[in-house]
């Protein structure tokens, strides 16, 4: 595991708005502490630089792991997952009530990859919607 400077990590915290850049579930409502994310692993000759990294809580960085792409459940095709350095969110994802709804190949392989959509998290979601505390 690379070292990241306290600097580096603050500023990826900071850009994130201390939201994951996958789920969008904030710090604050999280039981785990947010992690900065490879978003190409180091494995892939991913560097410890502030484009290739995200903030992500502990679910989705575990579901994620070290992939980068996966095979899209429509058509087959191998994708890469969503990248928050080079995409937006809201051209890949939209909420529909508390689930995350794919927009795009990118957003269905992130959506199964990372089982944004795994009912436990729905629920959650739907939680934090009815407490005003996650977006809508």
């Amino acid at each position: 595991m690379t070292y990241i400077s306290d600097s580096l990590r603050q500023q990826v915290i900071t850009r994130a708005n201390h939201r994951c850049e996958y789920c969008l579930i904030h710090q604050e409502d999280s039981l785990y502490v947010h992690e900065v994310d490879h978003i190409i692993a180091e494995k892939h000759r991913g560097e410890t630089v502030s484009d290739n990294l995200c903030l992500a809580c502990l679910d989705c960085n575990r579901h994620k792991g070290s992939d980068v792409a996966s095979f899209d459940p429509e058509t087959e095709a191998v994708t890469l997952l969503f990248n928050p350095r080079q995409q937006r969110w809201a051209d890949h994802f939209r909420l529909d009530g508390a689930r995350i709804v794919p927009l795009s190949p990118e957003g269905r392989v992130t959506v199964f990859v990372l089982k944004l959509n795994d009912e436990l998290r729905i629920r959650a979601r739907r939680a934090l919607m009815n407490a005003g505390r996650y977006p809508r």
